[in-house]
């Protein structure tokens, strides 16, 4: 029968001089069934059994697999939270009018710095409408594009000005 140490994985051979509960290697204590314990004061070093449990590495991917389903599944809800922000920033921008015509250039740029930067307004076109018109004259309108900004006007197109004014509202 062949002896093999559970610490050192050294086999007995026939001529070693160590005692049968201990490796002739490592000198460390073992016992196997049907041979003589070792004596009561080296008992202390017999072999300890261990339970170890395969996988440490797979109880660490179900951590992260637990980390990326709660990131997947979270994603919704923090989308819809900015959602919410983008709405109530939104809500509180000040009404923005722009008095215009359609053939004109300024307008049209006017008209585009909104769209880009996702600024809501309302449109008043001074050809087309007599009430249109006299608002823009109340407001000094000498020309289009006129823009007003809550209490603020700002004659002709003045891309400054207006990131000025709409600076909490513009996007990126």
């Amino acid at each position: 029968m062949s002896r093999i140490c559970p610490h050192c994985n050294y086999a007995r051979k026939a001529d070693d001089q160590a005692p049968d509960w201990q490796c002739p290697a490592c000198e460390r204590a073992y016992a196997k069934a049907g041979n003589t314990m070792p004596p009561e004061n080296l008992r202390q070093y017999a072999a300890e059994v261990r339970s170890e449990r395969p996988g440490g590495a797979g109880k660490w991917l179900l951590v992260l697999l637990a980390f990326g389903a709660a990131f997947w599944f979270g994603r919704p809800l923090l989308q819809q939270k900015s959602a919410q922000a983008e709405a109530a920033v939104a809500a509180s921008q000040p009404e923005v009018v722009l008095y215009a015509t359609e053939w004109c250039g300024y307008c049209k740029m006017s008209r585009e710095f909104f769209a880009a930067n996702g600024i809501r307004y309302i449109e008043h076109d001074i050809e087309k409408s007599s009430t249109a018109l006299s608002e823009h004259k109340k407001l000094g309108g000498n020309g289009v594009p006129l823009i007003k900004v809550g209490d603020e006007v700002v004659n002709g197109y003045n891309e400054a000005a207006l990131r000025q004014l709409l600076k909490p509202w513009i996007r990126g």
